[in-house]
């Protein structure tokens, strides 16, 4: 199946045009834990709800659970893609309310690396399916590793979640600041989870996109908090959505609230003013070499 890759390439040239590309986002943490793939999920449902045909992508791969907060049932990984010689259509799963699921998988007793045979497979895969939506949730697993970041400085954006902890917002700074390392301009939005109230939430934005302005001399957008709702546990022992669960709860209002703020940053005059190069085109260059 790889050795077909050249000829794949050359007949979904026609695809891969600049303008006819998803928006790209990548939901990213310092630290597991802080509820990023939730986020990822429900976020990609409040897409959906919008109007927007979504994919959401599980790359926590070996430590996937998206498909268990959806309480669905993966026959098919990421990882499968290349040790069976799937096609990526052939992972596609029908999610809840329209949105379609790549799963990362869980449990791998093998270490698994993308190195760059697989990483030329998966982007030739991903030119089949990519035009078919307006946006593409890439759920990273937590930490930064050269794989990540790779996937990371090809994305169009970069959702990074923390809490108020103290060692969440470190951890998520200590993040930014290596994504700035290579890449200064890729636009970052700031989410808090689990605030105690509002007000927490706030403080917990501003004082780090104070920090990562001042030592990072870099300007980061305040998407909004999530307040800390016992309804969310309740959603995940459930193995559904939030949004689903409880559509009046506390934490869906607060989600449907922070999609609103993304889409009306999204229709503002400029947004994409720097945004020149497609995805797939950036991942030919960092992954592949002699793209």
């Amino acid at each position: 199946m790889m050795d077909q890759a050249a000829a794949l390439r050359k007949k979904l040239a026609s695809l891969n045009n600049e303008q006819d590309q998803p928006k790209t986002i990548a939901v990213i943490s310092g630290k597991g834990g802080v509820g990023k793939s939730n986020l990822s999920l429900n976020f990609s449902i409040a897409l959906s709800r919008a109007g927007k045909k979504v994919l959401l992508f599980d790359m926590d791969i070996g430590m996937g659970n998206i498909d268990i907060l959806m309480g669905i049932t993966a026959h098919h990984t990421i990882v499968d893609l290349f040790e069976d010689s799937l096609t990526i259509k052939d992972l596609l799963i029908k999610g809840p309310e329209g949105i379609d699921y790549i799963a990362g998988g869980n449990g791998l007793s093998n270490l698994f690396k993308l190195d760059e045979k697989k990483s030329e497979y998966l982007i030739d895969q991903l030119q089949i399916v990519l035009h078919d939506y307006d946006f593409v949730i890439f759920d990273m697993g937590a930490g930064m590793n050269e794989e990540n970041v790779k996937f990371l400085m090809a994305m169009d954006e970069i959702f990074v979640v923390t809490t108020p902890e103290p060692t969440a917002i470190t951890d998520a700074y200590s993040a930014m600041k290596y994504i700035c390392m290579f890449d200064q301009a890729i636009p970052l939005y700031l989410v808090v989870n689990r605030a105690e109230n509002e007000s927490e939430g706030m403080q917990t934005l501003k004082r780090l996109k104070q920090v990562v302005l001042q030592f990072l001399v870099k300007e980061v957008e305040v998407l909004g908090v999530l307040l800390d709702d016992k309804t969310v546990q309740k959603a995940v022992s459930h193995q559904e959505p939030f949004l689903i669960y409880a559509p009046k709860a506390v934490i869906s209002k607060n989600l449907l609230d922070l999609c609103k703020n993304y889409l009306d940053k999204n229709n503002e005059p400029n947004h994409d003013k720097n945004q020149h190069t497609s995805f797939i085109s950036k991942l030919q260059r960092f992954f592949v070499r002699g793209r």
